[in-house]
C-alpha cells in the first residue's frame, strides 16, 4: 500500500523549475501570439491600401478610356493591365 500512496515523480526540489519552466512557455507563446498580431494588423491595414488603389485605378480607366491605346497585330501590348507583365513590388 505504501507504492500506491507515492507520487510518480519527486516534485519537492522540482517544483520551482517545473513552474519556471511552464512560466517561459506561456511568456514565449504570448511574445509570438503579439507578433502574428502586430503582422495581422500591417498585413489588413496594406490589403486596404491596396483595394482603394484598385478602386481608384478602375475608376480612373472607367472614366478616361482613351487613355489605352489599342494595341495592333504586330505591335506589343502597351496597356496597363497587360497579363505578360510581372506585376511591380510592393514596397
Amino acid at each position: 500500500m505504501t507504492i500506491l500512496a507515492a507520487p510518480a515523480l519527486p516534485l519537492h526540489s522540482a517544483g520551482k523549475y517545473v513552474a519556471g519552466a511552464y512560466i517561459v512557455f506561456v511568456a514565449v507563446v504570448l511574445v509570438y501570439v503579439a507578433i502574428m498580431a502586430t503582422r495581422l494588423r500591417r498585413t489588413e491595414r496594406e490589403l486596404v491600401q491596396l483595394r482603394r488603389d484598385a478602386s481608384a485605378a478602375r475608376d480612373d480607366a472607367s472614366a478616361a478610356p482613351d487613355r489605352v491605346t489599342p494595341a495592333r497585330d504586330d505591335a506589343p501590348n502597351t496597356r496597363d493591365d497587360a497579363p505578360d507583365r510581372d506585376p511591380e513590388p510592393v514596397p
